[in-house]
């Protein structure tokens, strides 16, 4: 039952009214004068000579939530911020580069950050004081909200000197931050991916699985390295921990046992209490990783656990035309996590006695519960252990499990379900665009092609005017000119579905992309790319993306886009800057590896690609698929695949951009596969298990 946000508002709007970003639009109507970050805001504040608070936080956001409720919605505390400030609400997901650069000023003041952000800014833009949550009534040491802004409100009547000192020095540091990120010119070191390595096995939880202690976020970055350099040295050291962390999340509350998909983090060790939101991102990522982590292991649990995920996307996170939502609230009927927990009562409900006799003891159900009262579904024994234990055949016990979750499910549809965030965002649908091609060809499931080509379809098409990206859609609204991430990560998707689909229009719009991202994004002086392009106004710095958060760094997926298209076209102007990317931010993998995983395995497969290979036939042929399936089999970092159906009218205009498929005829008529490594291929062969003894 979807929760309906439409209903029961106020009569009084502010300037949010208008805006299409769910998060702003729950802002509409706060007594609070609320504008989005525009023209007119500013000017209001440099008119009125008034500082600015600026709030930034994102609809998912639990903490966000209790911050309305307690201050925005409170009259008293609304007129004491409409008298002294213009205040601006943001949606971070809308305008990531004024996050960056108001975190790190946050970051830079108090040592720490996090959602809701909370900055009081100069008419200029220059940050004065800022922090996060802010309680309405003074406690654990945090000062109430009202104070904090009597308080900024009285300095700036009485000592507007100091605080414009103070906020001088701190823009000085963030641009001196941004203007150091990535202003390396490194050596790239072949080593470093072993180095990092080493330092991930050294922080990994032996007992509960991922890196360091709570709270834990999903590592797919660190266990995508762990992979791929098993991949290449075939250490069993390096697969235990991605394994043993696999299991872990896959088993544990963060992981929706019922409806497939992932939650956010958690704030224990053991996988246990998520904070309940899901975003796309997370979802796109970890079912990558374990489908990658299934072509290394072939075990049956990973393979699950992508399909779940992205059956999960395509049944509660997909918009209207095709795009993918962005996330699902943390709370429903006004409680984190309701949605998602139960009580033996309930759940024997919906079952009866025996049933829910099994399904508690698996799912480790309990009267006390774990989770205020009540239960976080998770699994603390596997299936085998579990029927061993209690002398059941692990079959049956899979079969009838299996039937329970599906009717437990459909209970779980007749409650009030979290709200949804449904704008769709270019970057978050490209990973999940790429997630989808992936999966459709390595585990030949139709309707993931189906939705990855219908959402690259919408990108394209509602999303990009007069040939130009942008960054939000919703309600038949799209916005905000892109970023480099939405570039370089849609280039990186549509390159995915051409390896999936052999479709080579969507290689010649990656390489439209990848034009226009240089053109936008690039600098000139130091290599590497910045966040915005000349068309993002009204920011305080340029700031370079270098670290990995919980979705990769935007000058990663930069250069893995232009090292990915340099190989397929054989364009050295493509390598050489995807190179000098890297030996920007050479320095920083060296000096901090944790924050630059993805990064680092780029750098990998530059000095070690996996094969290449090129396979001839006709595309419908029962020959061809079987060829293609096997390659899709294998877990191969760093390779490049690409295919041609002779009879094709444009087959000779695809040869002639793809240089690997040159000279390379289907012998005696029927399909075969070429295997190539730096640039020396390998005897053609024409079936499966001869193409497997070719591939590692």
């Amino acid at each position: 039952m979807q929760m309906d946000n439409t209903i029961t508002q106020p009569a009084h709007t502010n300037h949010l009214a208008h805006e299409t970003s769910p998060y702003l639009l729950q802002h509409a109507h706060n007594p609070v004068d609320w504008y989005p970050w525009s023209t007119a805001a500013l000017e209001r504040a440099r008119r009125e000579d008034k500082p600015i608070f600026l709030s930034i936080g994102y609809s998912a956001c639990h903490w966000c939530h209790v911050m309305e409720r307690e201050s925005f919605e409170n009259q008293q505390t609304a007129e004491l911020l409409n008298r002294h400030f213009v205040c601006i609400k943001v949606d971070r997901e809308e305008r990531p580069d004024l996050d960056e650069i108001y975190m790190t000023a946050v970051q830079m003041m108090t040592g720490s950050g996090g959602w809701p952000l909370s900055v009081f800014l100069t008419p200029d833009l220059k940050p004065i004081f800022g922090g996060t949550y802010f309680p309405p009534e003074a406690r654990h040491g945090m000062a109430s909200f009202r104070t904090v802004l009597e308080s900024i409100a009285n300095l700036w009547e009485k000592k507007r000197a100091n605080l414009l000192a103070n906020a001088e020095e701190v823009t000085r540091a963030v641009r001196a931050h941004a203007a150091a990120a990535g202003a390396g010119n490194g050596k790239l070191k072949a080593a470093l991916p072993e180095v990092a390595t080493k330092e991930l096995l050294a922080s990994f939880d032996r007992r509960w699985g991922g890196f360091g202690g709570a709270p834990k976020f999903p590592p797919t970055a660190a266990l995508a390295l762990l992979l791929q350099q098993y991949a290449q040295t075939k250490n069993p050291q390096l697969l235990q921990p991605v394994t043993f962390t696999l299991d872990a999340m896959a088993h544990g509350g963060i992981h929706d046992q019922l409806g497939g998909g992932f939650h956010r983090y958690v704030v224990d060790e053991r996988w246990l209490v998520p904070h309940f939101e899901k975003m796309l991102y997370d979802n796109a990522l970890l079912a990558g990783v374990y489908l990658d982590a299934w072509q290394v292991t072939g075990q049956p649990l990973y393979r699950h656990v992508v399909c779940t995920t992205c059956d999960y996307v395509l049944r509660d996170m997909t918009a209207p035309g095709g795009g993918f939502c962005s996330s699902q609230d943390a709370d429903s009927e006004g409680h984190e996590g309701l949605f998602y927990i139960w009580t033996p009562a309930e759940i024997q409900k919906v079952l009866g006695a025996d049933d829910t006799g099994l399904f508690c003891k698996f799912y480790d159900v309990t009267r006390e519960g774990n989770f205020e009262g009540r239960n976080i579904l998770h699994v603390s024994r596997d299936l085998e252990t579990f029927a061993r234990i209690e002398k059941l055949d692990a079959a049956e016990v899979e079969q009838r499990l299996a039937a329970i979750r599906a009717k437990l499910f459909a209970a779980r549809t007749q409650r009030i379900s979290p709200g949804l965030d449904d704008k769709v965002l270019t970057s978050w649908n490209a990973l999940m665009i790429s997630t989808l091609a992936r999966a459709a060809r390595t585990l030949d499931i139709l309707r993931y092609r189906l939705a990855a080509e219908q959402a690259a379809a919408f990108i394209l098409t509602t999303m990009r005017v007069e040939g130009r990206l942008l960054h939000t859609s919703r309600a038949g609204q799209a916005r905000q000119p892109a970023f480099l991430d939405d570039y370089a990560l849609l280039c990186n998707a549509l390159l995915d579905l051409y390896e999936t689909t052999q479709d080579a229009r969507r290689l010649a719009t990656a390489e439209e992309l990848a034009e226009q991202m240089v053109a936008l994004f690039h600098d000139e002086k130091a290599g590497g790319f910045f966040m915005t392009s000349s068309e993002h106004t009204d920011l305080l710095a340029r700031t370079k993306p270098a670290f990995d958060g919980q979705e990769p760094s935007a000058n990663f997926a930069a250069a893995r886009a232009l090292w990915r298209l340099g190989r397929l076209l054989d364009k050295n102007e493509y390598l050489k800057e995807a190179e000098r990317t890297l030996q920007a931010f050479a320095p920083a993998m060296e000096q901090m590896p944790r924050g630059q995983l993805n990064m680092i395995g780029l750098l990998g497969t530059w000095f070690q690609s996996g094969p290449d290979v090129a396979i001839i036939g006709a595309a419908d042929a029962p020959e061809t698929r079987a060829l293609w399936q096997e390659v899709y089999h294998h877990y191969l970092p760093g390779s490049i695949w690409v295919g041609l159906d002779p009879e094709q009218p444009d087959a000779q205009e695809i040869v002639r951009r793809i240089p690997l498929l040159a000279d390379r005829p289907a012998l005696a008529g029927r399909s075969t596969a070429y295997v190539c490594r730096n640039r020396a291929c390998q005897k053609p062969v024409t079936t499966p298990g001869e193409l497997r003894k070719l591939l590692p």
